[in-house]
């Protein structure tokens, strides 16, 4: 399931697991901020508080494992802290369970602008990385799943952002690099030693950057200026067609979070759950809209969000049922299920044929379509 946790403003993100078995959140308010984990492979999702005795920053980070442990990076003075934490016995029926919590160790960077934050869950469902992003270099850190304590595992020359996972071994990684004042989606490749190779160059002085990926269609999620403003596009890993910018996404100020996996070689027709932020919040009672589309569908299908929708996050079942979690005083851990709709006809076309289509390019220099 291809998943990624998007920052709003009215919730702390939340975290799935690349499998979809658990998810974690900063819950709590103000100074009383403490890590939560919700299971999701049951029949009833359910939610276990993970405190200690001091409550989280409102920065701290955490981020599931497949096993149902959580980690939890936080900031401490200049470095920067990462811990495991799990429910252990004991507690009581009002407190619930204590929390168990293995340090691992930190990292410190040496330049102060650098910005050190977690990527998304690694695919392997055991692994977990962080990013320290820094003016001159950026440094991929493998926190767990690896020798115990935070182990250098690439360096790549520019600040980079971003982050998606191209393959299910948790090796090829994507970041947009920025460099020379443009910032292109570049791959690496942490099983040989961070080897960097390109991975997007629509048009020379574009900025090009990598939202989602699929592996198991190859379907990529871009933004590109490359059509004279920034633009919602989507290609297939190693393919030679180029990048398409769909009409029906232009103007939509969407962001993909979710694509339906298991579509092997049919790109075409997977469902992508999309946030919209296009003022459609009033209708979805503040929480903003989602947007269903498939590269194959010319259309949009445009529906609000449920009340108390968590960061922006969901994942799709290979049935292409899209599940999206929410808290609300009354559900404080529920999933709200939505398939797509059948996308309607397009309608019939009276122009001349079209001319033969050009000669297929890779990617990489591919021209806008």
């Amino acid at each position: 399931m291809t998943v990624c946790a998007i920052e709003t403003t009215t919730t702390a993100p939340f975290t799935i697991a690349a499998d979809g078995s658990y998810a974690a959140r900063l819950a709590g308010d103000g100074e009383a901020r403490y890590p939560e984990r919700w299971t999701l492979a049951g029949p009833e999702p359910y939610a276990v508080p993970l405190p200690l005795a001091q409550p989280e920053e409102a920065d701290s980070e955490v981020l599931p494992l497949a096993d149902g442990r959580v980690l939890i990076h936080r900031r401490v003075a200049e470095r920067h802290a990462f811990a495991l934490l799990y429910p252990t016995g004991g507690g009581s029926a009002a407190t619930g369970p204590r929390t168990g919590e293995l340090p691992l160790g930190a990292i410190e960077p040496e330049d102060a602008r650098t910005r050190v934050r977690l990527l998304p869950p690694s695919p392997d469902g055991c692994g977990a990385f962080a990013l320290a992003a820094g003016p001159a270099g950026t440094t991929v850190w493998r926190i767990a799943g690896g020798a115990f304590g935070p182990e250098r595992v690439a360096h790549v020359p520019g600040r980079c952002s971003g982050g998606v996972w191209l393959d299910r071994a948790g090796r090829l990684l994507a970041l947009d690099r920025e460099l020379d004042g443009r910032t292109k989606a570049v791959a690496v490749d942490l099983g040989r030693g961070g080897a960097v190779s390109p991975l997007l160059q629509i048009a020379e002085t574009s900025d090009d950057r990598l939202l989602l990926a699929d592996p198991d269609s190859g379907l990529l999620l871009i933004r590109s200026d490359a059509p004279g403003e920034a633009r919602l596009g989507w290609g297939v890993l190693g393919s030679s067609l180029p990048v398409r910018f769909p009409e029906c996404l232009r103007g939509e100020g969407a962001t993909p979070f979710a694509v339906q996996p298991g579509q092997a070689l049919m790109p075409e027709t997977c469902a992508v759950a999309l946030r919209l932020e296009d003022g459609a919040g009033a209708s979805g009672g503040g929480w903003g809209s989602i947007g269903l589309w498939r590269p194959a569908d010319r259309h949009v299908f445009r529906l609000p969000a449920p009340a108390g929708w968590l960061g922006g996050t969901g994942l799709w079942s290979r049935e292409g049922r899209l599940h999206l979690p929410y808290a609300t005083p009354d559900v404080p851990c529920g999933i709200v299920t939505l398939g797509i709709p059948v996308a309607p006809p397009p309608p019939v076309r009276l122009d001349p044929p079209p001319a033969p289509a050009p000669r297929p390019i890779p990617l990489q220099q591919a021209p806008l379509r």
